[in-house]
């Protein structure tokens, strides 16, 4: 085994399977939804659309419904 590489001739490669990690979407939400994330976002160092990503996959793997009251 060699005790130093040389990486900076090499050519980097894309991983195939990152476009399916993730999937860009626009989606439309309240200032307030934003700025809640946005907040604490800033206090876990984090991105804020990551977090957003974590809460809706937590809800997704918890299997999580929406209990709608119409009212009339």
């Amino acid at each position: 085994m060699r005790t130093a590489y040389e990486f900076s001739k090499m050519k980097g490669r894309r991983n195939p399977y990152a476009k399916l990690l993730k999937k860009p979407v626009t989606i439309r939400l309240g200032a307030d939804v934003v700025e809640y994330f946005k907040s604490m976002a800033n206090q876990m160092e984090v991105p804020y659309q990551n977090l957003i990503n974590l809460y809706l996959r937590d809800c997704v793997q918890s299997h999580r419904h929406i209990q709608w009251v119409a009212h009339s």
